[in-house]
């Protein structure tokens, strides 16, 4: 066991001393430790519920013969800090959330873990975290919020199921004059009406889904709302399943995390139209897992895999609706139905067909449909490349029906900027907001724009105008909305040379992002460092490009070029002869 290091032989009585101080005894102590990590805060309802999870994971580890070790993560929660500088710390976060995971076990030298996680960075982290750790490991999602009710808008008496996104942009509806204070407060007070990340096809229900897909989640214990009397039970059974995977010698993450795993979750995405930020993530739990993937793959799984789940923010349904329909089971159904995902193992012990296969789901549920008969003939989003994203960037396919917009820009050098124009009723139909310096280096921290996007949709412009960024969108946007342009304003990429009034042209079909207009001879515009020191400053020095998944660790692949410059010099000399300058 790795616990070894740190329990056993004569060397190592002063850590047994410091255990038994803990209330270990003889056998405790002898016994596996793991690791029982989440990301609890009572800052918002999508990690409140987990240090009581906590507790249902210890008691599966100890039935099953193992000492839970409990250790708590930050988490900085996206609903709050949206549209202030707050939000600047929630990229980067995902960075420290994954850092404090690495370092605790491997500090203790831990045996295996169980990840309990809640809203957005957390659940990439975990993933992040256990590619890098690669000993046996299960990842639980604290699960969904249920969806707040008010009153429907057609006045039928009947009512309508609310997420965080209509606060947001009833925001929007009004700073148009739409709905009075009264409305506004009446939605605020009923859209998050307990425990639970939110609710829509957002980027936690996103990336819960996703961990599913690679195998790392038990699949159907992800889909379990947060308030629901079965998610005790499920904890229970993750904390068993860690210690049932370090008996048997069952899958670690790396051996899980293949481009077979990765490729089936990017068509989960693709199916659900879920959050653009999954491409980000997925990219960077692929770098800690020393896998080639890149932008091209979410391309590929967008264009072979329809939209089939009608979900929020684009469609009907919020993830608990579809939890009592079937859940995650029904996506994988239909998916595999069609051919378009492959067997995998999980972290369950049976492969992923297998579960999907065995999977109880409702005969009459409507929010999945078959391959063959979509909401959508292709996916949620696309990658696009052009003169203003050499590197790349992703549109957001979801809620609307358009697929080429062409209009002036209307460029702002900060969310701000953007959100008081809009509130300003300054955007007209046709423009193209283009906000940049939100970049991972030149936010820092990569903000999502939905206080800009759904107030947007709130002033009914959601169809009329298009906004594009270097830095995100959450998974609550939609719209014709392209994010993640690289290279950044920050790094000199071409979005910095914009002014306003160029025609922009987003082109999905020729899957272009260009401008009517010679960049080559204007010179990119600068603003000063919005942050010098501490923890962003750091991140803004390290982070690489979205195109790379953001990511500021070396990974497994960076390996080959680390082994490569400790080459003799003789070697190193063949090589240049070898390759030309």
């Amino acid at each position: 066991m790795h616990s070894d290091a740190i329990k056993t032989g004569p060397a190592r009585a002063p850590a047994r001393a410091m255990l038994r101080a803990t209330g270990l005894d003889d056998a405790a102590i002898a016994k596996p430790l793991v690791a029982v990590i989440s990301t609890w805060s009572d800052v918002s309802p999508c990690n409140i519920t987990l240090r009581d999870l906590a507790q249902d994971v210890r008691r599966g580890v100890t039935a099953a013969g193992g000492t839970p070790i409990e250790f708590n993560t930050i988490a900085v929660t996206d609903g709050i800090a949206m549209g202030s500088d707050g939000m600047r710390a929630s990229l980067a976060s995902r960075e420290t959330i994954a850092d404090s995971i690495e370092l605790a076990v491997s500090g203790h030298c831990l045996d295996a873990m169980v990840l309990l996680v809640g809203c957005d960075k957390t659940i990439p982290a975990a993933a992040m975290a256990a590619a890098r750790l690669d000993i046996p490991s299960v990842i639980l999602y604290g699960g969904t919020i249920m969806p707040g009710k008010c009153k429907s808008k057609h006045g039928d008496g009947g009512e309508r199921a609310l997420t965080v996104q209509d606060v947001f942009e009833a925001v929007g509806a009004h700073a148009a004059g739409k709905i009075d204070d009264a409305e506004l407060g009446d939605i605020e007070r009923k859209a998050c009406p307990g425990a639970g990340a939110c609710g829509g096809q957002f980027t936690a229900n996103t990336m819960a889904m996703v961990l599913t897909f690679l195998g790392l989640s038990p699949l159907g214990d992800n889909d379990i709302p947060a308030v629901h009397p079965e998610k005790a039970n499920a904890a229970e059974r993750c904390g068993a399943l860690a210690m049932k995977l370090l008996t048997d010698g069952g899958p670690t993450p790396r051996q899980l995390l293949t481009p077979t795993a990765l490729r089936n979750a990017a068509r989960a995405v693709s199916a659900t139209a879920g959050s653009t930020n999954a491409a980000l993530h997925l990219l960077a739990i692929a770098h800690e897992a020393g896998v080639k993937f890149d932008l091209e793959e979410f391309e590929a799984a967008s264009a072979n895999t329809p939209v089939i789940a009608d979900l929020k923010p684009g469609g009907r349904y919020t993830a608990a609706e579809m939890f009592e329909q079937g859940g995650t089971a029904l996506v994988a159904q239909a998916l595999q139905t069609a051919g378009l995902i492959e067997d995998i193992p999980t972290v369950a012990g049976r492969s992923f067909l297998g579960l999907s296969n065995a999977a109880t789901t409702s005969p009459t549920q409507d929010v999945v449909r078959p391959v063959s008969d979509p909401i959508k003939p292709r996916g949620g989003y696309s990658i696009l490349y052009g003169d203003l994203a050499p590197e790349g960037c992703i549109v957001k396919l979801a809620g609307h029906g358009r697929e080429k917009h062409t209009g002036p820009a209307r460029v702002f050098d900060s969310e701000e900027a953007a959100f008081a124009a809009v509130q300003a009723r300054k955007i007209q139909a046709g423009d193209v907001v283009v906000i940049r310096f939100e970049g991972p280096a030149g936010g820092p921290g990569m903000r999502e724009m939905l206080a800009v996007t759904a107030a947007l949709v709130g002033q009914g412009l959601g169809n009329d105008v298009a906004l594009l960024t270097d830095g995100r969108f959450s998974g609550a946007t939609h719209g014709f909305m392209v994010g993640h342009v690289s290279p950044e304003a920050a790094h000199g990429g071409p979005i910095a040379k914009l002014r306003d009034g160029d025609l922009v042209t987003i082109d999905v079909n020729a899957r272009r992002l260009d401008v009517a207009a010679d960049l080559t001879s204007r010179t990119p515009a600068r603003i000063a460092p919005r942050v010098r020191h501490g923890v962003l400053a750091k991140y803004a020095r390290d982070v690489r490009s979205a195109s790379q998944g953001a990511v500021t660790s070396p990974g497994l692949l960076d390996d080959t070029r680390r082994i490569d410059a400790a080459l003799t010099t003789d070697a190193r000399d063949d090589i240049d002869r070898a390759v030309p300058a």
